[in-house]
């Protein structure tokens, strides 16, 4: 997993309130178990029509976030299912942060495990940074995980909590099996113990 520590570029705005996972990545592109090339069905139904054209007015498709790195969503962002899907076709797309006044939990918590930043905010300043994003390519943002500290276009600076322990894992790109494998000697150290104190269990 790659680490997160701070990102700057253009934050798209999404205003739109209960965005579920299916909304995200729609249920006909679940067939993979591949992280990679779900970025270009994210939000299918909303980018294109029915026949495969884009949609000009969707955010994603306008030429100004077409490199989002971060989105301004509305309250409930990623309800419905828990697909781990959703977070991969972010990914995929390119969006490492996702700024909102509330999140589904699963989706919330599969954000973490998949490099990306999910920030909780009032929502007058998701309002405020919404505001921000609409300006197009001129909607650039930092956060700064280090620091928990988000900087609008006008240099104006929004703090923001996070867990300490995913906050750590964010930093140092660990994901449960890069955590997992900070404790290889210790796990190995028990298999050659239990190998030979119980030399049936690995027979």
């Amino acid at each position: 997993m790659d680490k997160f520590t701070k990102l700057t570029g253009v934050a798209a705005p999404l205003p739109i309130i209960n965005v579920d996972t299916d909304m995200i990545i729609p249920k006909q592109f679940l067939k993979t178990i591949k992280r990679t090339g779900l970025g270009r069905n994210l939000f299918d139904e909303m980018r294109y029509t029915p026949d495969g054209r884009e949609v000009p007015d969707f955010v994603l498709n306008q030429p100004a976030y077409r490199k989002a790195v971060i989105l301004v969503a509305g309250a409930n962002f990623g309800c419905g299912s828990s697909r781990e899907h959703a977070p991969w076709a972010l990914l995929d797309f390119g969006i490492r942060c996702i700024i909102a006044p509330s999140f589904a939990d699963i989706f919330y918590n599969n954000c973490f495990k998949n490099g990306i930043l999910p920030i909780r905010l009032p929502q007058e300043q998701v309002d405020k940074l919404m505001d921000d994003a609409r300006r197009g390519a001129n909607a650039i943002v930092t956060v700064d995980l280090e620091k928990q500290e988000i900087t609008g276009p006008d240099g104006g600076c929004i703090r923001f909590e996070v867990d300490p322990f995913r906050k750590h894992c964010l930093l140092n790109g660990l994901d449960d099996i890069g955590l997992t494998l900070q404790k290889a000697d210790r796990i190995e150290a028990f298999e050659t113990r239990m190998r030979q104190s119980q030399p049936w269990l690995a027979a």
